[in-house]
């Protein structure tokens, strides 16, 4: 477990047992930041008394697969929400639940060990400016890292798109994994949208200026946020719409590719027909003109290459060949 304590605005402690939680919140100007990593109703128990955090929130903290979402109860919100990250070498989406408790001054962080918190220390030491406003700005770093994630998801699903489309119509396209892929991709959208996509109303109520918990000078930031999902939300859309459109066009050029081959097949075999309806017409065991003649034979020569050249200039010119 990690623990942070800020005195107005400056870190002055960290590591300390969650036993002090109460007596540094009981400072001036103080805020605490905790941090739970897979704990049990009997882990949240202490901190549970000394928050006066509701039964509910505590027991949706510990069970896994909650929607994302932002709840209000009389002295705090309860945060659950999810990262996002695309494995750069298979391409596979993963997601990690997070959730937290927020009070006016202190900031309670639940999650599993495949969160990785150190992103967001690093984005809370790099705004230091920001640390006066205690758990607003606590929770403005732990958002915006999450819906910076996102953003981040989205743009290497986008840069993965073009380059299906590219390959789409190369001049030997692989069909069979380019259809497996666009599965693949616009499966990965889906999952990505159910987190993205909440995002927008649990930003939305952080703002509403109703609430209590957070400091109004950091509105300008958590607006920054809301605008970052957004454009996440927009993007996920268009491409959405634009696998569709994809998968579409793969079996409409599939379709194209057919014709064609149908219409080079087509083409020779009545080329092809021409010599075989000739020697098969000369092949008849009965008197006919040019029979047991020599000039018969340079006839039917000079026939089957002349019609299939007519035929091949002529399908050559309608594109068939």
């Amino acid at each position: 477990m990690n623990t942070r304590l800020y005195r107005d605005g400056v870190l002055s402690a960290s590591g300390f047992p969650v036993a002090e939680i109460s007596d540094h919140l009981a400072e001036r100007g103080s805020a605490v930041w905790a941090d739970f990593i897979s704990p049990t109703v009997a882990d949240l128990a202490q901190i549970e008394e000394e928050l006066g955090l509701h039964e509910l929130a505590v027991e949706d903290a510990v069970h896994e697969f909650q929607r994302p979402k932002l709840d209000r109860y009389e002295s705090h919100l309860f945060l659950a929400a999810y990262s996002a990250s695309l494995d750069p070498t298979t391409g596979a989406l993963t997601t990690a639940e997070v959730k937290a408790f927020i009070t006016p001054n202190a900031l309670i962080t639940i999650h599993g060990p495949e969160f990785d918190m150190t992103p967001v220390i690093r984005r809370w030491d790099a705004a230091v400016d920001l640390s006066r406003n205690g758990a607003s700005f606590l929770l403005w770093g732990l958002l915006d890292e999450i819906v910076d994630g996102h953003f981040e998801a989205v743009q290497q699903l986008d840069e993965r798109i073009d380059a299906l489309e590219d390959a789409l119509f190369a001049d030997n396209p692989k069909n069979l994994h380019i259809q497996r892929r666009s599965f693949e991709l616009r499966k990965a959208l889906v999952r990505l949208r159910r987190v993205v996509m909440p995002m927008r109303e649990v930003v939305n109520t952080v703002m509403r200026r109703d609430f209590d918990v957070l400091a109004r000078e950091m509105m300008p930031y958590f607006q920054d946020v809301y605008d970052h999902v957004l454009r996440a939300t927009d993007w996920i859309d268009s491409l959405r719409d634009l696998i569709a459109t994809l998968l579409e066009t793969n079996v409409g050029l599939q379709g194209n590719r057919m014709n064609m081959i149908m219409k080079k097949v087509t083409s020779w075999a009545a080329i092809i027909a021409v010599p075989t309806a000739i020697t098969g017409f000369y092949g008849q065991n009965i008197p006919f003109p040019g029979f047991a003649e020599s000039w018969g034979v340079w006839v039917s020569t000079s026939a089957i290459i002349v019609i299939s050249f007519t035929l091949y200039f002529a399908f050559k010119r309608n594109d068939w060949l």
